[in-house]
């Protein structure tokens, strides 16, 4: 298989309800979507990088850029016999992960698509259904919170994950354990915190919560390390792990028991799965993150939750909890905490084109016909 043409798309969708974390607050997704297109067939990838370098150094417009300029110029004429080779055709640029994962993610839709198969299929996956859980941003009061997790418990999520910072962390999760003793909650700190902070990770053990995620620095692995050696609860690694590689040295180094999948951050679909067996093989808890997809990412990531190292619910809510109306359809639904795993070909999914060219705010296209 070769592309003759790739269409990236820059798109401004609003959200339905603002989403804040220890970095800023979400009102609109700024993203890109890639198209990839070979013998009338087309594949879809989503970029997941935020407006700014808040998350990671990725921005939309420097992955645009990248895309443009350095990724799709190494893919031309390149004959594709498997999806994993773009990974490798890739690999001597440094890191740009999301840039990367936008352009393999079309591609490998495009080609499980020309061969007849699910993406969950191409990935190697085993489930027909994911447990689902849902994220919820820092609200202002901890009545709003409780709320919030309320209607969450209520609609079924499997899991509950609450963004922490400081000034709203220790007493807020009391609020909510003490109103929801049964319900299965975590922390994501998103690299607010420090060693200094240890007091405040030491309380959070009495809540008995799934994990903690990601509470140091964004690049580290080794104040995690003494973190985890001095806490009960699970320590969660996301923005520290790029790579198969960073998850060997924090699995060797003792600096989490579970790690956060997401296919933007590592890099794409080939790397993500490198990961899930490192961690199925050192008995590691694997989920998948989200980063406010639209229903093309949220296809990706239900397809890679399906593999069966993947042991956490993940971050794959209904289109509805986000989007006024998704770009896909049907869109992704929950029945009873769970989202069925697509058996269509490709992402499963139908892309409505014409809301895409009407979300549209700008794009540039190759054409290697």
């Amino acid at each position: 298989m070769q592309l003759e043409s790739v269409t990236v798309r820059r798109m401004t969708l609003p959200m339905l309800t603002p989403f804040t974390t220890s970095f800023g607050t979400q009102t609109h997704r700024d993203l890109l979507i890639v198209e990839a297109h070979s013998g009338g067939v087309t594949g879809y990838g989503e970029c997941v990088a935020l407006a700014e370098p808040l998350y990671s150094e990725e921005t939309t417009s420097t992955c645009a850029l990248v895309i443009q300029d350095y990724i799709l110029p190494r893919l031309q004429g390149l004959e594709i016999s498997h999806p994993r080779e773009v990974s490798a055709a890739l690999s001597p640029l440094k890191r740009n992960n999301m840039a990367k994962a936008a352009v393999e993610g079309a591609i490998w839709d495009l080609w499980a698509k020309r061969e007849n198969q699910s993406l969950a299929q191409s990935f190697g996956g085993t489930k027909d259904a994911v447990e689902v859980g849902l994220s919820i941003g820092i609200k202002p009061t901890d009545a709003d919170l409780i709320d919030t997790v309320g209607a969450a418990v209520d609609a079924g999520y499997k899991r509950i994950k609450i963004k922490i910072a400081p000034g709203r962390d220790l007493q807020m999760m009391r609020a909510v354990r003490a109103e929801f003793p049964d319900a299965v909650l975590m922390a994501d700190a998103n690299s607010a915190y420090t060693m200094a902070d240890l007091e405040l990770f030491q309380a959070l053990d009495e809540l008995d919560l799934l994990m903690v995620e990601q509470p140091l620095a964004h690049d580290d692995i080794v104040d995690h390390r003494h973190l985890q050696a001095a806490i009960r609860t699970p320590v969660c690694l996301d923005e520290s792990i790029h790579s198969a590689e960073d998850a060997r040295q924090a699995i060797e180094l003792g600096s989490c028991r579970i790690i956060n999948i997401k296919i933007g951050r590592v890099g794409g679909i080939a790397e993500s799965l490198k990961i899930e067996q490192l961690c199925r093989q050192h008995g590691i808890d694997v989920w998948c993150g989200g980063m406010l997809e639209t229903g093309i990412g949220r296809a990706h990531n239900v397809a890679i939750a399906s593999l069966e190292g993947f042991t956490l619910p993940g971050d794959t809510a209904p289109s509805a909890r986000y989007w006024a109306e998704d770009i896909i359809e049907p869109e992704v639904t929950m029945d009873d905490g769970v989202v069925a795993v697509p058996t269509a070909p490709g992402l499963g999914f139908s892309v409505k084109q014409q809301l895409l060219d009407e979300l549209t705010v700008s794009s540039f296209s190759t054409d290697w016909c």
